[in-house]
């Protein structure tokens, strides 16, 4: 039997409702030499049955305990046979051109590839997931996806088009107590591999109550900073064993005490609130933007995540010296 060129990774549990619509917009894809592996994550409803019955004879069912979503991928990722991996989530929806869209960028020397989402027909975004499609959606090559890579996951997970042979290399998803699918990309990016979207909303992203970065500690704010923590430390921060932070309120301390815990020391905070300035947190001052360029020696990481601060942040860096993604990187 000829080997699949790509293989759809569609991890499911209880998704007996939205699966078979998931299923038709993978049948409907333009490119044809694909094959469909629903893992089924020990579901208790009809899921099995609803993959079994669709009439796509490229579909697998491969069927699980429920070990949940990382698990299940790994061993999609081993039964698979496409010399490309591609990612699904059952309750989400994709245009018909998306796989050869994204193999097509996958073949111009960008091996990690995604795409621009929108919701499905008929549903909207709201809140803090409006705002982190906005910013998504605007990173497309490989420049601004390393530049902002700390601020969040640059590439939305189930939009996700690699090579077999690099997922593998790179051990595939790991389990632990962070979010799964930003600490890969951030292993990714980290080991080399160029990133880049096609500048086309292909992936119909559900938000749901349910969302697993809706309810699960593995996706809280901590668990993302210790996260970041580990790759800031293995990348920007290899040969540092101290940075400048701007943001000096509890929020941006509880976001850097990760990498405090990593050995890294804080020289200075930055903050534009003049109750701030003057003060000490961890033995080192608060001063205000005009004293920024005392500290350009130093790596800034800036964690402050409100809208417009960027804009307002990113004149003093030009000021003083420092430059996003080369001294100074947004991580929030």
């Amino acid at each position: 039997m000829t080997a699949p060129l790509v293989s759809v990774l569609l991890p499911a549990r209880n998704e007996a409702e939205r699966l078979d619509s998931a299923l038709r917009d993978l049948s409907a894809q333009t490119l044809n030499g694909i094959e469909i592996l629903v893992i089924d994550d020990g579901s208790t409803d009809d899921t099995a049955a609803v993959a079994q019955a669709h009439p796509d004879k490229r579909v697998r069912l491969l069927r699980r305990p429920p070990q949940g979503i990382v698990a299940a991928l790994n061993h999609g990722l081993e039964q698979s046979r496409g010399e490309y991996i591609a990612r699904m989530d059952a309750d989400d929806g994709c245009a018909p051109e998306r796989l050869e869209s994204q193999l097509t960028l996958a073949r111009q020397d960008t091996p990690v590839t995604s795409c621009r989402v929108a919701p499905p027909p008929g549903e909207r975004y709201a809140g803090g997931y409006a705002t982190y499609v906005k910013w998504v959606n605007g990173l497309l090559t490989h420049e601004p996806i390393m530049r902002e890579r700390f601020v969040e996951c640059p590439i939305v997970h189930p939009t996700l088009f690699a090579p077999a042979s690099v997922l593998r290399d790179a051990g595939g998803w790991r389990e632990g107590d962070f979010p799964e699918d930003y600490e890969l990309v951030l292993r990714l990016l980290t080991a080399g591999h160029r990133a880049g979207k096609v500048d086309r909303e292909l992936y119909f992203w559900r938000d749901r109550p349910e969302r697993l970065s809706r309810v699960d500690p593995r996706y809280a704010p901590e668990a993302f900073a210790a996260v970041k923590a580990d790759y800031l430390q293995a990348g920007p921060l290899q040969t540092q064993r101290e940075i400048v932070v701007w943001g000096a309120g509890k929020v941006s301390r509880r976001h850097v005490k990760p990498l405090r815990e990593r050995g890294i020391k804080v020289a200075g905070w930055v903050d534009i609130d003049p109750k701030k300035i003057g003060r000490r947190h961890a033995d080192a001052p608060v001063v205000g933007p005009k004293q920024l360029g005392d500290f350009n020696h130093l790596p800034l990481l800036i964690y402050v995540g409100r809208r417009g601060a960027r804009e307002l942040i990113r004149p003093h860096l030009k000021a003083h010296g420092f430059v996003e993604g080369a001294n100074a990187w947004f991580c929030a």
